[in-house]
């Protein structure tokens, strides 16, 4: 059995050792490490499916590491798990491009079911060929985020893209709130339900003029992207 590989960045030597214990027993294969530059330069010489970051690490600070990762793989899923409760740091480390931030002390089932669901969607966006759509009178390229015609180029954030290609990969489908938010980001809580709204409302602007398309908001259940 092929394991999937994390990078877990974590300088409390006991919840180190009980979470990276429980993950093994999920059957993942885990390298700790206890400071950020221990956990960079094991990213830069080895391969992972994850990574999982404190925030408050010796040396290098987890949004510091979450930065020098980012520049060398765009796609690699990243979890935060912090002491840090202010929304300020939750909103910063999400601007970095992490996937998800989880508040210490943090349920490792809760932390096993995130995990399982960002390894489902990359491993997807791996096996997935599709990268350019048409879209009316536009093209849309997911894997550079822009969507252009003839006379513009629209560029839109890695969030604004997921959410386009879901729609277009489900098109004249019924979508739940929550389905969309576990699907593209693992989680459906309130502030990644508000950053829903503001990413379909600037979707709405960009296709405003395209006949026969559409994104219906569907009271108390979801959307559905209407593409004739």
């Amino acid at each position: 059995m092929n394991l999937f590989k994390i990078l877990y960045a974590e300088d409390d030597e006991t919840l180190a050792f009980l979470t990276k214990d429980n993950l093994e027993q999920n059957h993942y294969e885990v390298t700790h490490c206890s400071d950020g530059n221990q956990c960079l330069q094991a990213f830069l010489t080895d391969s992972f499916d994850i990574c999982i970051l404190d925030i408050m690490l010796p040396k290098k600070d987890g949004f510091e590491l979450a930065t020098e990762i980012r520049k060398r793989n765009s796609d690699i899923p990243i979890i935060f798990l912090s002491a840090k409760t202010l929304k300020e740091d939750r909103l910063k480390g999400l601007r970095l491009g992490a996937d998800d931030y989880m508040v210490k002390p943090f349920s490792i089932e809760e932390l096993v079911l995130k995990i399982e669901i960002f390894l489902k969607r990359s491993q997807k966006q791996k096996t997935s060929s599709k990268s350019l759509y048409e879209v009316g009178k536009y093209h849309f390229d997911s894997q550079n985020f822009l969507v252009y015609s003839d006379t513009e180029k629209i560029s839109l954030t890695q969030r604004e893209s997921d959410l386009l290609r879901f729609f277009l990969d489900h098109k004249n489908v019924v979508l739940k709130r929550e389905e969309i938010l576990k699907s593209l980001w693992g989680d459906d809580d309130y502030f990644m339900g508000r950053s829903l709204d503001v990413f379909i409302s600037r979707l709405r602007k960009i296709l405003a003029n395209e006949d026969g398309i559409s994104i219906e908001n569907l009271h108390g259940i979801g959307f559905r992207f209407n593409f004739k």
